[in-house]
């Protein structure tokens, strides 16, 4: 059995009060790294945080907007200053919303583009400065990028998100070539969830009903389940493993790569 050892490595996760955050920033933590936890959600990222910690793990809650640079600055000097360094960036949070192109709302196109892609950009500034050698930390680290299959695959009243998703995807493969050109010690890879049970997941669901995509939530349920071939919808902890794995040294030699987590989703 391979025990992956996180025990000195500092992680901040965004998006991380709850869903496949809340879960990854818990997986971290029991790894041994010491985390920060970032959300807007302030109350729900707190309980978070709190739960964890009356686990005896070594985390921290902050209120962040992904879109704001001044709290990535201060965030990041944060996390150093509590814990020593900064080794891990899981930039996880993002919105999603559910439209026909022919009914795109400006407003809120412009907010999912800031969220999903300026506030990913953002990320890896703040976290290539802090870990570069000469930086901050100066050690090197990973940065890993919440994607997903509509990253990956078209699919019809997505075509917003999958945009954002696409460029994630994209800015995960720019940086990793940068970051190894420039020799700074940094990897760079991305994770493509398929449907997963969180809440994000079960309004997609619910939201193509409201499209007339499906009839009802249950034909709904039963369609996305039977288009995953390991005949389930995903869970949290499938996509947090995978993030987990990729911030180990048992994925050293990997950079640049989409790790698709979908149960078989885009295969077929």
């Amino acid at each position: 059995m391979v025990n992956i050892d996180l025990t000195g490595k500092v992680a901040l996760v965004t998006g991380a009060a709850r869903g496949i955050g809340a879960a990854t920033a818990e997986v971290l933590a029991q790894a041994g790294a010491s985390v920060v936890l970032g959300d807007v959600l302030a109350e729900a990222v707190d309980g978070t945080a709190k739960r964890l910690a009356a686990e005896g793990y070594r985390v921290k809650p902050v209120v962040q907007d992904v879109t704001d640079e001044a709290l990535w600055e201060s965030i990041v000097a944060g996390a150093i200053a509590e814990f020593g360094g900064f080794d891990i960036l899981v930039n996880n949070a993002g919105i999603e919303q559910t439209v026909f192109l022919s009914q795109i709302d400006e407003t809120s196109m412009r907010r999912l583009l800031a969220v999903n892609v300026e506030g990913t950009l953002l990320g890896h500034k703040h976290a290539i400065r802090a870990m570069s050698p000469g930086g901050p930390s100066g050690r090197g680290g990973c940065i890993v990028n919440i994607s997903s299959v509509a990253g990956i695959v078209g699919t019809a009243g997505l075509g917003v998100y999958s945009a954002t998703k696409g460029a994630v995807r994209l800015l995960t493969k720019a940086a990793a070539v940068e970051c190894g050109t420039l020799g700074l010690g940094i990897r760079v890879n991305s994770v493509h969830p398929g449907l997963i049970d969180t809440k994000m997941g079960n309004k997609l669901l619910t939201d193509y009903v409201a499209l007339g995509v499906f009839p009802d939530l249950e034909t709904a349920k039963t369609n996305f389940t039977t288009a995953h071939p390991i005949g389930r919808i995903g869970k949290p902890a499938d996509i947090a493993n995978a993030v987990l794995f990729l911030a180990s040294d048992l994925a050293s030699f990997m950079t640049g790569h989409d790790l698709v987590v979908d149960g078989g989703l885009t295969v077929t």
